[in-house]
């Protein structure tokens, strides 16, 4: 199918085949009708991509302090493929559009297919022939309401949360600033609510098409005609709400706010405009300033879009979806008119020349559509069902591959390509000899289209069966969220493929077992869990200089974790687990095998309320080892120091930096000053040689099974209050 997208690096611009989106569980699959272009925000983000490198880090000054975070906690090669990686992908537009049903979802109940739908979200409404769209971020069209108007819905919907904040009464006066595209829409609501309005811009036509939509009056903010329209409508108080619906770097619509208010008024922020407030003129009016987030409640609330959980009505009246069907309702009954709104109607495979005329100021539009062809050949490919490949037994127990010719490559496919694949991992596979990238697959299209495109990948779809079903692959990368590793790693352990998954491996004891039951059930244990610290030079190098020990250690593991961002999806701890449980994994692989053991207890403690954990694994010959993971420490402190104790030794690590051994003779590494080199190069190196030759997994599936259940006796640990005992592996 094709998609329009957006390179933000250098600001090209392209309509894209990508693969299908398949239809998941909670949603529908859309064949787009019309698709509205947001002549505000998404032309803003066209120009922004413009940009020279200084000019987008001085447009998003927030963006410049997480990398400059992330270089001291990754280092800067690290950071700079991540943002690298980031800045050269190709990024979706469009957020509002109208479609038909094409394909529905498991769990979904209120639509069939070909009903036709309005759909909302700037990652599920895109400019592109079929998207995937869950059930909070749809909604049916009313009969008779024709689709290039249903397709206003999503802008209609932030018009109308922006109304229901500045809570307009019955003979109001309102003053809207900024009569583009949300400005005529608000206009229109608030007369449909008997509120009486003025409108302010600079364009005459703009005016001249509100009043047409309901203004009382309009004109230039500069003039002094919205002064005297005012006063004439309140007798002299002033307005008793002001929309700020303009963009922008003026502070003038602020400034005009508190001067055409009245006391005690509302001030709704709706658009990107800059909030210089000035103090003394809103504090004597004692104003209320409110800011509308984009369609309503729900939005930015992961459990509401993509996992369909509503809000109960009693409480929350008009939600995200709430809002996108009472706004079909009123395009239906004609208490709202969109079609002088439309200013052109372009042919989708000519998206590239209208971004253009938009962005050269050729092309002066309040609303622009995309037109999608009536008729298309059906998308993809029938599904191919997985395919069960008997695994190689070796000697002993367990699969193996049959070593191969030396110039014959490594087969790889990937499941998900996030930003951990495409920063740690790809880079370094894609300049490995003897390795084909030869599928990448995704849930969403663009992202599997964006790592094909980087990395080289054969072909990039969104049906896994195809990857699983597919006997010339010989290894399959399982990277997306934690949530669904333990089932992607079973389904591929029973294809008979070999598997890296990143960790954890599972998040609970059935998912653990699950895995343990398709190696039983194949024989295939070719497995390996993204434990790459244990890989890493420096500490490798270490642990050569502190050589041999005769007696039990001491091991303290300090893991400066930091603070999430908000909106970061480890804070789905419902769905994707603890953060502990997400990467906990990483450091008990560490101390494991720093002590040459696998644990036998595990004692967790923390305080109440607060992420900080304070975890003690015990050894079978006496040794502990303690993992301090905090998320209260100073962001500027390193994040992973460690230390070992025994025989009259210690070993030293500095986050990956710097390493020391103090013994008999002490020894320092040479500080790596640009590099932290945390063992991703060498554990992918060891894992290609395993499939290329056969040879046994760099790390024996007893151990990695040790380690997950170790990290999931913690909660265990935290919720019981004392020692848990480790049974032993099968």
């Amino acid at each position: 199918m094709k998609q329009v997208v957006q390179n933000y690096k250098s600001g090209e611009l392209a309509v894209l085949d990508v693969p299908v989106p398949g239809c998941k569980p909670g949603g529908v699959l859309v064949r787009s009708a019309y698709s509205l272009i947001s002549t505000g925000t998404e032309l803003m983000k066209v120009s922004e991509a413009g940009m020279s490198m200084l000019g987008k880090a001085r447009s998003r000054p927030d963006q410049v302090a997480k990398v400059m975070q992330s270089v001291a906690t990754n280092g800067v090669p690290a950071t700079y493929r991540k943002v690298m990686g980031k800045l050269d992908s190709y990024t979706p537009l469009g957020y509002s559009l109208c479609g038909v049903v094409e394909q529905v979802g498991t769990g979904i109940d209120d639509v069939k297919v070909g009903d036709l739908v309005a759909c909302a979200g700037n990652e599920h409404a895109l400019h592109a022939e079929l998207n995937w769209v869950p059930k909070n971020l749809y909604a049916p069209v009313p009969d008779g309401l024709a689709p290039q108007h249903a397709a206003f819905g999503t802008v209609g919907s932030i018009a109308m949360q922006g109304v229901r904040q500045g809570e307009p009464q019955l003979g109001e006066v309102a003053l809207v600033i900024g009569l583009g595209l949300i400005g005529q829409l608000v206009v229109q609501l608030l007369a449909a609510s008997g509120v009486r309005v003025v409108g302010a811009d600079p364009d005459p036509v703009r005016c001249e098409l509100a009043e047409r939509l309901g203004a009382a009056a309009c004109g230039d903010p500069a003039s002094a005609a919205v002064e005297a329209a005012v006063a004439e409508l309140t007798g002299g108080h002033g307005v008793d709400q002001v929309y700020l619906a303009a963009g922008g770097g003026s502070n003038q619509p602020v400034e005009l706010a508190a001067r055409l208010c009245r006391d005690r008024g509302r001030v709704v922020d709706i658009g990107k405009c800059r909030l210089d407030l000035p103090w003394n003129a809103y504090y004597e009016k004692e104003l209320d300033v409110r800011f509308s987030r984009s369609y309503g409640p729900g939005r930015y609330d992961p459990e509401y879009e993509l996992d369909g959980r509503d809000y109960p009505i009693g409480y929350v009246r008009w939600t995200e979806r709430r809002n996108l069907a009472c706004f079909l309702d009123l395009l239906a009954r004609g208490s709202v008119d969109v079609e002088p709104l439309v200013s052109h109607i372009a042919d989708f495979d000519d998206a590239v020349e209208t971004y253009q005329r938009l962005k050269d100021g050729e092309l002066k539009a309040v609303a622009v559509l995309f037109r999608y062809p009536e008729q298309k050949e059906e998308a993809g490919e029938a599904e191919v069902p997985a395919v069960a490949v008997p695994a190689v037994k070796r000697p002993g127990g367990g699969a193996s591959t049959p070593g191969r010719a030396a110039k014959t490559p490594v087969r790889l496919a990937f499941v998900g390509a996030g930003n951990y694949a495409t920063s740690m991992l790809l880079p370094h596979l894609a300049q490995r000899d003897g390795v084909e990238l030869s599928t990448v697959v995704t849930t969403t299209a663009l992202s599997a289209a964006n790592a094909q495109r980087k990395f080289g990948f054969a072909e990039a779809t969104t049906d896994l069966d195809a990857v699983l079903g597919d006997k010339s692959i010989d290894a399959v990368f399982v990277v997306t969220r934690h949530s669904s590793h333990a089932e992607l790693t079973r389904q591929a352990l029973l294809a008979g493929k070999t598997v890296f998954v990143e960790k954890p491996l599972a998040l609970t004891e059935d998912e653990l077992a699950g895995v343990l039951a398709a190696v039983e059930e194949s024989g295939n244990d070719r497995l390996q869990v993204g434990f790459n610290r244990r890989f890493a030079p420096l500490l490798q190098e270490a642990r050569k200089r502190f050589g041999a020990r005769t007696g039990p250690a001491s091991l303290r593991y300090l893991v400066n974790a930091g603070k999430l961002q908000h909106g970061s999806w480890y804070l789905q701890q419902g769905a994707e687990g603890s953060r502990f449980a997400g990467e906990g994994g990483h450091f008990i692989d560490t101390a494991s095998w720093l002590l040459e053991a696998d644990p036998v207890s595990v004692y967790a403690t923390a305080a109440p309320g607060n992420e900080d954990l304070q975890v003690v694994l015990r050894y079978p010959d006496g040794s502990t080892a303690t993992i301090s993971y905090v998320t209260t420490g100073a962001p500027g402190f390193p994040k992973e120091t460690l230390d070992l104790v025994a025989d009259g030794k210690v070993l030293r690590l500095d986050d990956f930096v710097r390493a020391s051994v103090y013994g008999g003779k002490k020894w320092v590494s040479s500080r790596l000053p640009k590099a932290r080199d945390k063992g991703q190069n060498a554990e992918l190196a060891a894992f290609i040689k395993a499939v290329r030759t056969g040879g046994p997994m760099p790390v024996p599936l007893e151990s990695l099974v040790a380690t997950t259940s170790a990290t999931l006796a913690v909660q265990a640990g935290l919720v019981g209050g004392a020692p848990v005992t480790l049974a032993r592996t099968p």
